[in-house]
């Protein structure tokens, strides 16, 4: 799958925008009072994990676009992100301590999400330029959903 198109400007643009309310959840962390805190954790959480569940949605289109082509393992990396943010809402569901412990756990999940598009591009999956974006987005928002997490 060589000579795939590029990925277009505004791409780039949205994407980046998609770092802007886990930096607001972060800065709402820092500079709110403890009357928005639970506010503030809670929509982290929610918006790390709906984005990790949307990367999952991403590699499951890159794998039908391929059709025959896609290794089986690109399958089962799709649904991986959808499973793995559910799981981290057992601590909420169960009233144990949450959601900083299930922040981390989806910032380490969206960090790592890169190597799955490292070998997507490997693969000859992806279009051009996505490594590019991919990598600053992955390690962004993990790394704000991180921040979260642990403040």
């Amino acid at each position: 799958m060589t000579d795939r198109p590029a990925l277009p400007p505004l791409a780039r643009i949205l994407g980046f925008a998609g770092l802007l309310p886990q930096a607001a959840a972060v800065a709402v962390l820092i500079f709110g009072g403890p009357d928005v805190r639970f506010a503030a954790l809670s929509l982290a959480y929610a918006y790390a994990a709906l984005i990790f569940s949307f990367l999952g949605g991403v590699w499951w289109g890159l794998a039908a676009t391929a059709r025959a082509q896609a290794p089986r393992w690109v399958w089962i990396a799709a649904v991986a992100p959808s499973l793995l943010a559910l799981a981290t809402v057992w601590p909420w569901a169960s009233g144990q301590t949450w959601p900083g412990p299930s922040l981390i756990v989806l910032g380490v999940c969206l960090a790592a999400s890169l190597t799955v598009d490292l070998r997507l591009k490997a693969a000859g999956l992806t279009p051009q330029g996505w490594l590019a974006l991919r990598a600053p987005l992955s390690l962004g928002l993990g790394a704000l959903t991180l921040a979260a997490g642990l403040i």
